[in-house]
């Protein structure tokens, strides 16, 4: 079969290489998925560069972890029935490639309504969102903030909010940033590189403040989220962008009695119920079909174009995610 490929770590676009391999073979509680998409995450990106929590065994290693696909096989202890169900799954690995094998339990059936180019990122950045906001104190009608608002999982949450009637504010650092998330339904969206732009924020979110913060930037902007959170607010650390140690304030961490802690979204799955991960799956499904959930493309390349798609995902300012063709 074809497949894109490393042998050894280092920059995407230099150590990926396009090639072919055998096609496996369905184990026990596996079936074998013919791929149709598979997009390209930033922790596709860290674990080719050796960088990530998971590291492959080189040499020969296909990348990928989520895709959209049909069922063609299937193992011992599998249901045939399944044969011919367009799927999708995420924490797979090797779906970089014509065939991969996952575990039957973890496909997601979809309805005819969902289009390929949403079902292949269907999983791993929406499921990371969905899991976020069911994790968080906000409820309906009450404030949430998050920076990186224009990034995957900051337009997935726009959406989320939105079908829960959560009040979001959305924070960007590119003015140009601002039009985009607007023109994807955001409300209310600030750019943090423009000036006065925390006086609104203090002005639209009220006396009360906000309930929940979720930052994926990091650095000095945790002293004015912190400002944001009302009492009893909680700051979550979703990810860092700047790579910069958090600030923030001693003074209102001990009179709003403010609480931090980190989400790791593969820590969170693991430990997640079976019956949690079927209600967020099920919403995030329905919510696809319904068309109310936002998921670009930045672009589509087929396997042997593996080289072009690494430098287009790795591009700054890109407005989707890009997408690898079976």
């Amino acid at each position: 079969m074809r497949a894109a490929y490393h042998d050894v770590f280092g920059d995407p676009a230099e150590v990926m290489l396009f090639g072919e391999t055998d096609t496996p073979e369905p184990g026990a509680g596996q079936v074998l998925v013919k791929t149709i998409l598979s997009p390209v995450h930033n922790h596709d990106l860290w674990t080719i560069r050796g960088q990530y929590g998971y590291v492959p065994e080189l040499p020969g290693e296909i990348g990928g972890s989520e895709a959209v696909g049909k069922v063609v096989a299937v193992g011992e202890g599998v249901d045939d029935a399944l044969i011919g169900q367009r799927i999708s799954v995420g924490g797979v690995h090797g779906s970089w490639a014509e065939y991969f094998v996952a575990p039957a339990a973890t496909l997601v059936p979809l309805p005819a309504e969902i289009a390929d180019e949403a079902a292949a990122q269907l999983i791993a950045m929406p499921f990371s969102a969905i899991a976020l906001l069911d994790s968080l104190k906000v409820g309906e009608g009450e404030w949430l903030v998050q920076t990186a608002a224009n990034g995957a999982v900051g337009k997935i949450m726009v959406s989320l909010a939105k079908a829960r009637g959560i009040k979001l504010l959305n924070l960007v650092r590119r003015a140009e940033a601002v039009a985009e998330l607007k023109a994807l339904g955001a409300e209310h969206v600030l750019c943090t590189s423009e000036a006065g732009w925390l006086e609104q924020a203090k002005a639209l979110l009220g006396e009360a403040g906000a309930v929940s913060a979720i930052d994926s930037v990091g650095a000095e902007l945790g002293m004015d989220l912190a400002a944001l959170l009302g009492q009893d607010g909680e700051y979550v650390v979703f990810g860092t962008a700047t790579g910069a140690p958090l600030q923030l304030p001693s003074g209102e961490m001990i009179t709003k009695h403010l609480a931090v802690r980190g989400f790791w979204a593969a820590r969170v799955f693991k430990e997640m119920s079976g019956e949690t991960q079927v209600r967020l799956l099920t919403e995030l499904v329905t919510l696809a079909a319904q068309g109310k959930l936002t998921l670009d493309v930045g672009g589509i390349f087929d396997l042997e174009e593996i080289t072009e798609a690494m430098k287009a995902a790795q591009t700054p300012a890109r407005t989707g995610k890009i997408l690898l063709r079976g």
